[in-house]
Parts: structure tokens; sequence; C-alpha cells
């Protein structure tokens, strides 16, 4: 039979065994609440780096979308004068005829420049070629190599260079080109744009019609709505 000894040690035993176990419950608890908070950090931590990364990479990726814009606002398609007209069906061009393989019995080439207010405009390829046609990189541009006819009067890069490819020794004039292009040409007005034209060729002020510039080898013609900008000078690449 236990004594009253025994029992009060077996009293203080459980009393001592329920704090131990109080405190290990509320050890774990501060563990568990410790790890949440850090697992909570880590996330948060996570999450923010993932934003910051997110804003950097949007950021650049606007500012390359900015610098594009940017680029092609100075060259290609937006600084054209205007486009190439999709018009060309075959049809004489304001006395210009047109054949599916280009012509090399008269076969010279002449260079076109336009400042409209003093910024150069770009002189697309394709003018005086029929749709569809076949295109290869040529550097920052395309050159079109074929297309469905040639007019006489073309253009195959965005260099200026016109070529004049006739079946007969016909001498054509810059009104016809800028035909081919549907675009008007005066004194007043090159393309979309209206206000004074001033003419060089190969150098020398020209005072009559632009449109009646006769086309010539390696002639080299600028055209200056607005702002005059000095004549700038033109070097034909090597076999033309």
């Amino acid at each position: 039979m236990a004594t009253q000894q025994n029992k009060k040690d077996a009293v203080k035993r459980r009393a001592e065994l329920a704090a131990k176990q109080a405190a290990m419950a509320r050890a774990e608890k501060r563990r568990k609440t410790a790890w949440g908070v850090g697992i909570g950090v880590l996330v948060v931590a996570l999450v923010g780096a993932l934003i910051v990364l997110s804003i950097k990479t949007n950021n650049k990726d606007s500012a390359q979308v900015a610098a594009s814009e940017s680029a092609n606002s100075t060259i290609g398609e937006s600084n054209l004068l205007a486009p190439t007209w999709s018009g060309l069906k075959g049809q004489t061009i304001d006395g210009v005829g047109t054949n599916t393989m280009e012509q090399t019995a008269y076969h010279i080439h002449a260079h076109l420049a336009i400042y409209i207010n003093g910024t150069q405009k770009t002189v697309p390829y394709g003018i005086g070629i029929q749709q569809p046609w076949s295109t290869e990189a040529d550097g920052s541009s395309e050159f079109v190599d074929s297309g469905a006819s040639f007019y006489y009067l073309h253009t195959h890069d965005d260099t200026g260079v016109v070529h004049i490819e006739s079946p007969t020794n016909t001498q054509y004039n810059l009104g016809q080109f800028f035909a081919e292009w549907n675009q008007p040409l005066s004194s007043t007005q090159i393309g979309p744009y209206k206000g004074t034209v001033t003419v060089f060729v190969n150098g020398a002020k020209y005072t009559g019609d632009p449109a009646s510039i006769k086309l010539t080898a390696h002639e080299i013609i600028q055209l200056d709505l607005g702002k005059v900008v000095a004549y700038q000078p033109y070097t034909f690449a090597s076999g033309l």
C-alpha cells in the first residue's frame, strides 16, 4: 500500500511532467511561428524580387521598342516621301511601257535626292516594278530582284538610284518617274508636300519645271522643298 510520501512524490512527478510538456508545446509553437514568419518573409522577398525584375524587363522592353520606333522614324518606311504604288498592272503610265524582263538596249542610271524642310526623304525600292516582288536583304534595306513586270523607269533599292532600262534609245523625264510612283511633282509640290521647290541638277540650280528634267546617264538630281539644302554630290556604285 502506497505511503503518503509516495503519493506526494507521484503528484510532484506528474506536475513536473505536465510542466515539461507545456514548455515543449510552447517551444514547438514558437518554432512553428518563427518558421511561418520566415517563410512569409522569404515569399514576400521573392515576390518583391520578381516584381522588380518584371518592372526592369518591361522598362527595358519599352526602351527597346522606343529606340526601335525612334530608329524607324529616321530610316525606313516612316521616312518615305511616299510608299510605292500598288496600282501598276502592266498598263502604260505617262508614255512609259513595261516588260516582264528588264531591258538592256538603253540602260543608264540617275540619282534622285529629296529634302523636305531640310530633312531627307527616302525614295523607296520597287517604284516602277509591278507586284508581287521577290526581294533579298541588301545591308539595312531590301533589293527587289524580280517582279511581275518592269517599267522602263524603276528603283531596285532605296538609295535613290533610278534605273532607266528601255528597249529603245528614248529619253525620259522625272515627271514620268513620279507618274509611276503615282505622286505629283511641280515647282510647288513634291508628293504630298506643298511649298516652294528648289532644284539642283549636277550641282547647278535648275529653274524650270522639275517634272521636265530629262533623265541622263549619271545625272544627280536634288529636290528641296521649303528650306534649301546645299547641293549634296552622289557617287554611283561601281558598275552603274
